[in-house]
């Protein structure tokens, strides 16, 4: 019989994802076709959906749904769930490739719920993201700043 503190510590460790860097993150999205002048938008936006946690959940929404990965992308909408429960599909993709390392799935949907709804999709956003952004000069070379 394991220990109940063990199991616990297990779970939690197989549970947790990877936290994607700041810079890291920034010099993706621009490499999948983000504008260099939202970077900060999508930085503060992932700082308060997912603390940067690519495998991040959050189960609690009223209606029952959940959102999923960095973005927090709501399977009510945006993904298939892998349960059943109905849903929109609109960024046509399985909940579950929303909380992988390769987060190129992740961006493609962020990207088509920006370019839908706006920023004002996210709470997040809504709540912290009004004022001071995050500042990403100091993760780009000068190359890619004066590159379109």
């Amino acid at each position: 019989m394991w220990p109940i503190w063990l199991l616990l510590f297990l779970s939690l460790s197989l549970a947790s994802g990877r936290q994607v860097g700041k810079c890291s993150l920034a010099r993706r999205l621009y490499r999948y076709g983000v504008p260099y002048n939202e970077l900060p938008d999508w930085l503060c936006l992932v700082e308060g959906e997912s603390s940067f946690d690519t495998k991040a959940i959050n189960p609690s929404n009223v209606d029952g749904s959940v959102d999923w990965g960095l973005f927090q992308i709501n399977d009510r909408y945006w993904c298939k769930p892998a349960d059943g429960r109905p849903s929109n599909d609109l960024c046509r993709l399985p909940c579950r490739l929303l909380l992988s390392d390769d987060i190129r799935y992740s961006i493609a949907c962020a990207k088509y719920i920006r370019k839908q709804q706006g920023f004002s999709a996210w709470v997040a956003w809504n709540n912290r993201c009004q004022g001071v952004k995050p500042n990403v000069n100091h993760c780009f070379r000068r190359r890619y700043r004066n590159s379109g």
